[in-house]
């Protein structure tokens, strides 16, 4: 169910949603899971910007980008180095924006695996939620890859029996992969809604197809299939929203996670 402080469903009826919006309002207001928020603004913040990973999702998929792994990846050096870990690490000087964009301009620079996919569908997401001024002061110097990267990011990670809404990252784990391609012992990918996932290297497709491929890839004569693992991340709303509204941010680490807190 939904909780919002001092208001009820009947205002959130009354707010402008897109019929995607409502979707995943109806949905969450008929979970078991109860989700809190301060105020509407901050429902709305959130259902705006889980429309904007769903366009920023799309819009990687169409802008050229390739699927490598670690090791072969690359990038525009206009705006970003390779590390040796096959991470993108912004440059100096460069306007976190325009680093970010040019990824979706230029994809045909641009190669990658599937984590790293994730990061800069969030990265445009929050860019087009929160505006390049705000974007450019809180992430300077970042570097875009893998969950262990200095993402700079702020992320949610549920895990054991988490629902997932469009907008959310989730994991379809591959745990019997051939050993010669170790990027396809799993695909991270973005929930869009009506049955279908976008993930990198793969498309956009149904969970079942995308079980498929995966099986596709897995040692030989292995009966184990892959599934749709009990994980989801995505960005904290509500960390994004302050930072809009010209909240101070800090950015700390706990594990191999990093968190912005305002």
């Amino acid at each position: 169910m939904i909780e919002i402080s001092g208001s009820n469903l009947e205002d959130v009826q009354q707010l402008p949603l897109s019929a995607f919006e409502k979707e995943i309002v109806k949905a969450k207001d008929k979970s078991p899971y109860t989700y809190s928020y301060d105020s509407l603004e901050a429902l709305k913040f959130e259902l705006n910007m889980r429309s904007n990973i769903l366009n920023a999702a799309v819009a990687l998929f169409d802008s050229g980008v390739q699927f490598a792994p670690f090791q072969k990846s690359r990038c525009n050096q206009k705006y970003w180095t390779r590390t040796p870990s096959g991470n993108f690490h912004m440059n100096k000087g460069v306007l976190p924006a325009e680093a970010i964009r040019d990824i979706y301009q230029q994809g045909h620079r641009y190669a990658f695996e599937c984590s790293t996919a994730i990061m800069i569908v969030f990265a445009k997401a929050i860019l087009d939620s929160i505006g390049d001024e705000a974007f450019n002061t809180y992430f300077k110097d970042m570097t875009i890859g893998d969950w262990g990267a200095n993402n700079k990011l702020p992320l949610v990670l549920n895990e054991h029996g988490a629902q997932a809404y469009p907008g959310d990252s989730v994991y379809f784990e591959n745990p019997d992969f051939d050993p010669s391609m170790p990027f396809w012992q799993g695909e991270n990918a973005i929930m869009l809604g009506k049955g279908l996932y976008y993930g990198h290297g793969i498309g956009i497709k149904s969970a079942k197809n995308i079980i498929s491929e995966l099986n596709e890839k897995r040692k030989e004569n292995s009966t184990t299939s892959a599934f749709l693992l009990e994980l989801v991340l995505h960005p904290n709303f509500e960390q994004l929203r302050r930072i809009a509204n010209g909240g101070d941010g800090v950015v700390a680490r706990i594990g191999a996670h990093t968190y912005m807190c305002v």
